[in-house]
């Protein structure tokens, strides 16, 4: 056996070392990830995906990756480590993703269309057709315009920022992740605002009519109106929600951890 073999046979260890702490890392963060971790991909999709972006992301991170430990609960460690990085960081992503379900709810209440003391059987308790059906529009938006790059751009500068096998730093993360909930549910809140405006107009509306007409059923006179106002305002809106939302995320995904 030659030198340059009996030097290649002994760095083997740590190359299939670091080669399990980016597929940690990589793969725990493709379960989350908006666009390509969408739980409608098969399993074996996502799962090429992340074996294509470890192989393409490790001969460049070879000067970062850590020598292979000698216990092995120190190596199980730093695996477990990477798991908590890869799924903070596309949880990160994901929030503003589920600003756009979040919003669909909030519409389907102002519409009439969804009730939290009639839950729906098919959709489940916490769902409507409205929030599906913008949970289905976000991922299409992002595989459609591009966007989604923008998150595996930030899971492969993760790399650098947090070091492979390394926690995570304490400081900033705690403020990070309040910041991104509180954002997710504020942009939510506001695709839905020209809903809950015009729902508030329309209650005041629905009593001053039950205050000067007593007897008549209001809420069976009003529903039907309500849902078709409702959808007529959906139908005029949905371009520009869409918009919204797309700017909205395109701004969020320029601040995730590991971006320039």
């Amino acid at each position: 056996m030659s030198g340059d073999d009996a030097a290649v046979l002994a760095a083997l260890p740590g190359w299939a070392f670091g080669f399990v702490l980016v597929l940690s890392r990589v793969s725990a963060a493709m379960m989350l990830l908006p666009g390509v971790g969408e739980a409608e991909l098969p399993a074996m999709v996502r799962a090429g995906i992340a074996l294509a972006m470890t192989f393409l992301l490790l001969p460049g991170l070879a000067p970062l990756l850590p020598a292979a430990p000698d216990t092995p609960i120190v190596a199980a460690g730093m695996v477990c480590a990477e798991l908590v990085t890869g799924l903070w960081l596309g949880w990160l992503a994901r929030l503003l993703v589920f600003a756009l379900p979040m919003a669909g709810q909030f519409i389907s209440y102002m519409l009439g269309l969804s009730n939290v003391l009639q839950p729906d059987p098919v959709l489940g308790a916490q769902a409507s057709v409205i929030a599906k059906l913008f949970g289905f529009a976000g991922p299409l938006i992002l595989l459609v315009s591009g966007l989604y790059a923008m998150p595996l751009a930030a899971l492969g500068g993760s790399f650098r920022l947090i070091a492979p096998g390394a926690l995570l730093p304490a400081d900033g993360v705690a403020e990070t992740v309040v910041g991104s909930v509180a954002e997710a549910f504020g942009l939510a809140l506001r695709l839905a605002s020209p809903f809950v405006l015009a729902a508030i107009v329309w209650q005041v509306g629905l009593g001053l009519i039950a205050r000067l007409l007593p007897r008549m059923q209001v809420y069976m006179a009003a529903m039907p109106g309500q849902i078709l106002g409702g959808v007529l305002l959906l139908a005029a809106l949905a371009g520009v929600l869409s918009t919204a939302w797309f700017e909205a995320a395109r701004d969020g995904f320029g601040h995730l951890p590991g971006l320039p």
